[in-house]
């Protein structure tokens, strides 16, 4: 791998050489992609193609579950038909049915659920880490096969990457009296993440044969991606299907804090649409056309099902009965420009007594509004915070657990004006994946502290995927969280070094507002 070298005055280059030649080594040789094809998985032969070096082979659009359509609409996945002769995995699949597609070219359908793997392994034998992405996009838009997402530059460091698509909207979050009846539970809600527990669920069966370890597994993603595996993490479904969990902005209640929808508040969700689609019945329901679907009903996100999550995801994490993995979490330094436009004064205020009530006059002591200035300030300021303690909050519960928890705080600014949408600047809502990823390829005026911040950045995250710690040589100590040691978080920016945590007064607002609003313990 080529490494850019930066000004002698930044001493990260220095590391930045020495942890690239470590992690090359660590994965013995890679100078060629010889894993023997075609692959057996459970469903038939499989082969894959080259990628943009000699070293990685990539697999595309393999189905890990059956078309989610006609009967199958919001059914749990079911299991993929077998097929004869040797599938080339040379395209990706379809994204999944959404309003808007950013940065992708492939068509869209409701036959979605298909999956990709980044391998640069040279037996089955190999037991590389595997990683498994989950997409942002709210829930309702983005897929597994953006060019973001190109695993390439994880495979030449000796790790097997998945990406993959999930339902999304009103296929993916959708309930209904009668499909709570007609499934006992099973998918009265939550088809997304039955989705990709599917998908883990194909990965325990098959990487084997892409060289991936099935005992090794670390589920990444950020915003909705992040708030999914907290959700994972939670439910009992999921229990050995990872070992390690990172969330990138966000945990199980969101970007803030809010209660967990309840079944009856989503079956009555169900019906409104139902009404709007002039559709008496499920069958009728199954019948209409997915876009038709999807404008009349928004996928609101999680739902306590009594399946997948058999209590409220607070109550499974306050009782500590979730998944003991080790998590790493963090969130952005200017997390609310991707989301906020400029307030008033005015509009402050009535939003903090509407939403905090007799909570308000000391919201408004800590992000005050004396003027319209101030106020868009403070908004900024305010959702940052509160996503920081989201965050903070889903490592502090993990660790009581036993589990390793690790806090990081992005805050790198890549160069130029923001591209989407165009209010995004400074180190916004979802700009560490870039970083993460190694795959700085919008159209901006790179500079080398940005390949440094990637590669160093990358090399956090590869090791975590390991063995469950960021540590490694040549790298600034990341200490772990610890609730009655350190309250530190990793501060990631032109160098990595540790950071004070928010303001203790912040905090504990947010900690009293939260259980305000979580389930009764």
């Amino acid at each position: 791998m080529k490494i850019l070298t930066a000004a002698r005055s930044n001493p990260m280059h220095t590391y930045i050489r020495l942890v690239t030649l470590l992690c090359l080594a660590g994965t013995g040789s890679l100078a060629l992609a010889g894993i023997p094809e075609p692959i057996k998985l459970d469903s038939g032969l499989v082969a894959g193609i080259a990628g943009r070096t000699p070293t990685v082979r990539v697999f595309k659009g393999i189905p890990f579950a059956a078309p989610p359509i006609g009967e199958l609409r919001w059914r749990a996945p079911q299991p993929v038909a077998k097929w004869d002769g040797v599938r080339t995995a040379d395209e990706f699949g379809p994204i999944c049915m959404q309003a808007t597609v950013q940065g992708t070219a492939t068509k869209m359908s409701e036959d979605c659920l298909y999956l990709n793997v980044f391998t640069a392994a040279q037996r089955s034998g190999d037991k590389l880490p595997v990683m498994v992405w989950l997409h942002p996009g709210g829930y309702n838009s983005g897929s597994g096969s953006q060019p973001a997402y190109d695993g390439e530059r994880f495979a030449n460091q000796g790790v097997v990457i998945v990406t993959l698509n999930y339902r999304l909207g009103a296929l993916g979050f959708f309930s209904h009296p009668e499909l709570t009846q007609e499934g006992d539970h099973r998918w009265a809600a939550n088809q997304a993440f039955l989705d990709q527990t599917a998908a883990l669920q194909w990965v325990r069966r098959n990487i084997a044969g892409f060289g991936g370890d099935p005992r090794n597994v670390t589920v990444f993603g950020n915003s909705a991606g992040a708030t999914s595996i907290s959700n994972l993490v939670a439910s009992p479904r999921t229990k050995g299907l990872f070992n390690r969990a990172i969330s990138q902005s966000g945990a199980w209640l969101g970007l803030s804090i809010a209660p967990v929808r309840k079944l009856a508040d989503a079956e009555a969700g169900g019906l409104k649409a139902a009404e709007t689609l002039q559709a008496s019945s499920l069958a009728e329901l199954r019948a209409k056309p997915a876009d038709e679907v999807l404008r009349a009903a928004r996928g609101a996100g999680p739902v306590t099902d009594g399946y997948f999550f058999p209590k409220d995801p607070a109550e499974i994490y306050a009782r500590g009965e979730q998944n003991r993995v080790a998590v790493m979490a963090g969130s952005n330094k200017d997390e609310g420009t991707f989301f906020l436009q400029p307030t008033t004064a005015a509009s402050w205020r009535e939003r903090a007594e509407r939403r905090f009530g007799d909570m308000a006059s000391e919201y408004m002591m800590l992000y005050p509004a004396s003027d319209d200035e101030v106020a868009t300030q403070s908004q900024y300021d305010a959702f940052r915070d509160e996503l920081a303690w989201v965050d903070r909050n889903y490592v502090r519960l993990q660790t009581q657990t036993g589990a390793k928890g690790y806090l990081y705080y992005f805050t790198h600014e890549p160069p130029g004006p923001p591209l989407w949408p165009a209010r995004a600047s400074g180190a916004t809502h979802g700009g560490e994946a870039q970083f993460i990823w190694n795959n700085l390829i919008a159209n901006r005026p790179w500079r080398d502290i940005d390949h440094e911040v990637a590669q160093y950045m990358m090399a956090y995250w590869i090791n975590f995927a390991r063995r469950g710690n960021p540590n490694g040589a040549g790298l600034p100590q990341w200490a772990p969280y610890e609730a009655k040691g350190n309250l530190q978080a990793m501060q990631l920016g032109a160098r990595a070094e540790l950071a004070s945590p928010p303001e203790a007064a912040k905090l504990a607002f947010y900690q009293r507002w939260y259980e305000r609003v979580a389930p009764a313990q």
